[in-house]
């Protein structure tokens, strides 16, 4: 039954776990630093974000108003933003009522261990031992019949091993690749608003998010002016060192992300750099090219091309035949019917959009391959997809 009684215990335990996430501010942007190369701006702007949310749940407490809890929560994390994931996914389970138990990625081993030391004053908060991979954690999630919903994240492959424990589990979530996220510059977009927001999201923590764009439709009667202003813009991404504050791009460490982006690359047909392409180690990017058919597939990276259209409606028929309708964001006045197919086809669509990082209190998720929820719903497992609400899933319906 709903736990009302306690939901001002779970608030009060929310607000510590931001405060203590805002204390240790400086080490988890020095550890994203050296674990994957995230820019100090940028890293600290992951917590100050979590930090918000985390602060603010009362907001969601409507959402868990007649629910009761699943029991335990787990989650795999990403090797990005492990504060904003912990603040969402951790943040919705424990309003919920439940447990969570998560595993950072091996990747970010330094972020995971003063993670672990802010959470250590939580029961409800759970961590495997230092060094767990997410290989063990996740065999291990599906043996334990306490854990009734899991989180996961990452390449196709990833989802597919997990929707075959779908069984072990009460609900399962898998936040999938997002390939080349796609922008469309209609005719009449605004490029004083849409091309900061294209450039500066494109290379965000040098594109190491799954919302970063990586390809963006241009209608051929604003092509070149666009293109310029990009182009004006660039020097703004700045390569460099993490703990340098005008750094974009810092070091690429992520070896999976590095042989992502040289795939890409070599897969580009007739394609022309505008910027001469730095591929030196971990010192990758940014490119940015010209091209009429980028490759479709699963990317990470400070990686955008631009592709010349000769109408809106080619840019709407090209973006919808992609294999990855996860998010896309368009600029201008789209043809009619336009704005409906690309809301029908993608988990989230952003019309004019204003801001640097994705709002953590919208919802999140893509369709078919980029991410989809399997649950157990009267004795049979059924598949939906979509933007969802991380609280409004953490706990059980009593409707």
């Amino acid at each position: 039954m709903p736990d009302a009684a306690h939901l001002p215990a779970r608030l009060d335990a929310l607000r510590e776990l931001s405060r203590r996430l805002a204390a240790r501010r400086d080490d988890l942007v020095a550890a994203a630093g050296e674990d994957t190369g995230a820019p100090c701006r940028i890293a600290g702007i992951e917590v100050d974000l979590a930090v918000e949310h985390l602060a603010g749940m009362e907001e969601e407490a409507p959402l868990v108003a007649g629910t009761s809890p699943y029991g335990a929560v787990a989650a795999i994390f990403p090797y990005d933003a492990v504060p904003v994931m912990l603040a969402r996914v951790g943040g919705a389970a424990l309003l919920g009522g439940n447990r969570f138990r998560f595993n950072c990625s091996s990747q970010t081993p330094r972020t995971a261990a003063v993670v672990r030391e802010i959470v250590a004053p939580f029961p409800e908060l759970e961590t495997p031992p230092a060094g767990t991979d997410n290989r063990t954690f996740g065999r291990a999630c599906v043996r334990d019949p306490a854990v009734r919903v899991f989180f996961i994240s990452g390449g196709g492959e990833v989802g597919a091993v997990y929707a075959r424990e779908a069984a072990h589990f009460d609900k399962i979530f898998f936040a999938g690749p997002s390939g080349l996220p796609p922008v469309i510059f209609c005719r009449d977009a605004p490029l004083e608003a849409a091309v900061p927001f294209l450039v500066r999201r494109a290379f965000l923590n040098g594109g190491q998010y799954c919302t970063c764009p990586k390809r963006v439709y241009l209608h051929r009667d604003l092509y070149d002016e666009a293109r310029d202003r990009i182009l004006a813009m660039m020097p703004e991404i700045r390569v460099g060192d993490p703990a340098d504050p005008t750094t974009w791009i810092g070091p690429i460490r992520v070896e999976r992300t590095r042989k992502l982006l040289k795939q890409a690359l070599e897969l580009l047909k007739d394609a022309r750099f505008l910027l001469p392409p730095r591929r030196d180690g971990v010192w990758q990017g940014p490119f940015l090219v010209e091209t009429a058919d980028p490759p479709e597939m699963e990317l990470f990276g400070p990686f955008l091309a631009l592709v010349r259209v000769a109408d809106d409606e080619e840019a709407v028929a090209r973006v919808l035949a992609g294999r990855y309708p996860f998010a896309v964001v368009t600029f201008g006045a789209l043809p009619a019917g336009a704005r409906e197919r690309l809301a029908a086809a993608f988990g989230m669509t952003y019309h004019d959009p204003d801001f640097l990082f994705t709002p953590l209190r919208l919802p999140f998720g893509g369709r078919k391959r980029s991410g989809w929820i399997l649950e157990w719903r009267q004795g049979k497992l059924r598949r939906r997809d979509g933007a969802f609400s991380y609280t409004a899933e953490l706990v059980r319906s009593e409707k």
